[in-house]
């Protein structure tokens, strides 16, 4: 289904709630039928995808590009899209959720194209490995959109979920960049302790010295390694985001450009995933 300059996070809202009326309607006995098909993971089974998982995702590493590679980054001059991707989950299902596409032109930052598809998940989530869960949804909402509107490809992609500041250095958005071969940034929400990155006394400190809209501070490691970048996004919100890089860009110009498609906490890519243009 396709949503041109539709808000894609009212759409989303749309598709979850006819799949939680549907999952209501489900009687007991529908219920216990759809249950008994669920494969039950055992811990052997976990330990092996877990073991699978952890080999893929260190070939994959080895093409990993953490510099700039396009001739806009290094001041943003030629940027015209950038997307941004998301997985929102139905309320009540651990198996039903909406995948989402968003792309705003650059630098005023409008949707210009948009997509949302809901999906079963048929993978179990295990901590560091999101993106085999998840990645495959945004691989196929970018082939749709490059058949359909090969002009509207983004040129570089947001990502709800960490780059390198993972347990392993290769997050969602890392996994995405490299499979898609599109630079990609990851800004999340939530911060990814690794590595002595902690909120702790010393990171509340930190937040607490962001004292307007665009200030940042690295994130750094005991070893001195730096994974990201915590940002405040505006001034109206004391709560940052954390940018890191995915794939194919450098953190400064990561960081540059998440400051400038924030014009609340969130980046605007990401934050039209969730909300739509109306809601800030």
């Amino acid at each position: 289904m396709q949503l041109v300059l539709q808000p894609v996070g009212q759409k989303c809202k749309i598709l979850r709630a006819v799949a939680q009326e549907h999952i209501t309607a489900m009687t007991a006995h529908d219920a216990s039928r759809v249950m008994a098909n669920v494969p039950v993971q055992t811990d052997e089974v976990f330990e092996e995808i877990h073991k699978k998982w952890e080999s893929e995702q260190q070939e994959l590493k080895k093409k990993l590009v953490l510099e700039n590679t396009e001739s806009w980054q290094s001041d943003l001059d030629g940027l015209r899209c950038v997307g941004g991707v998301d997985v929102s989950f139905v309320k009540t299902s651990s198996t039903l959720a909406c995948a989402s596409l968003v792309v705003c032109d650059y630098p005023d930052l409008k949707v210009i194209y948009s997509d949302c598809e809901l999906v079963h998940l048929d993978t179990p989530y295990i901590p560091g490995f999101l993106a085999f869960r998840e990645v495959n949804f945004f691989l196929n909402l970018l082939h749709k959109l490059r058949d359909k509107e090969p002009n509207l490809m983004p040129q570089v992609i947001l990502v709800d979920g960490n780059g390198i500041l993972h347990p392993r250095g290769f997050g969602i958005a890392s996994h995405l960049g490299v499979l898609s071969g599109i630079p990609c940034v990851g800004v999340a929400k939530t911060l990814m302790q690794v590595d002595g990155i902690a909120k702790n006394e010393q990171f509340a400190e930190k937040v607490a010295e962001l004292g307007s809209g665009g200030d940042t501070f690295p994130l750094m490691t005991d070893s001195g390694q730096i994974l990201g970048m915590a940002l405040r996004g505006c001034h109206k919100s004391r709560n940052p985001i954390f940018v890191s890089v995915g794939h194919r860009i450098s953190l400064e110009t990561a960081t540059k450009l998440a400051r400038r498609c924030c014009r609340y906490r969130v980046a605007e890519p990401v934050r039209q995933l969730v909300t739509g243009p109306e809601t800030r």
